[in-house]
């Protein structure tokens, strides 16, 4: 395999997380008016969020919306001060992805590959570059979600 062969495919979007102090605020646009159902919801202490998650579509086409609040607004992570938290890419085989664009000077966020709150393995690209790893997501947080078969078929 030369350099330039790449192990892995972005097979589209699975998720867009947006964060604010008040996640009632946020329903109101994407349940009350745009008419998203609110799928599930996760807390987590560790990355000080409290999200509802939301669906566009079914199946593979499905895309999640998260909207996050803060726990504690005075810790970090602080998800509400970007509004625009992250967003997640659907990846065909994640640890050939993280290997590869580690390789090539890819920065990581802390954390490695983990179970994330939808219950797929992820890992998320850090958005800063450094003198180590030069790559990053110049200042987006990019989150990359392991596909599970049913995407990888109907995407892949």
């Amino acid at each position: 395999m030369n350099s330039q062969t790449r192990p892995f495919k972005v097979l589209g979007v699975q998720q867009i997380a947006i964060g604010g102090p008040d996640k009632k605020r946020m329903q109101r646009l994407w349940v009350d008016m745009l008419g998203l159902m609110i799928t599930g919801n996760f807390t987590s202490e560790r990355e000080n969020v409290d999200e509802d998650i939301l669906a566009i579509g079914d199946g593979a086409h499905k895309v999640e919306v998260d909207l996050m609040q803060p726990l504690d607004p005075d810790k970090k992570p602080a998800v509400h001060t970007t509004p625009l938290n992250h967003i997640g890419l659907w990846i065909d085989d994640l640890p050939k992805a993280v290997a590869w664009l580690t390789a090539r000077g890819v920065r990581f966020a802390p954390g490695g590959i983990r179970k994330g709150a939808a219950g797929y393995d992820i890992c998320f690209l850090h958005p800063k570059a450094n003198d180590q790893f030069p790559i990053a997501g110049e200042g987006v947080l990019i989150e990359l979600v392991q596909a599970p078969p049913e995407v990888i078929a109907a995407l892949g």
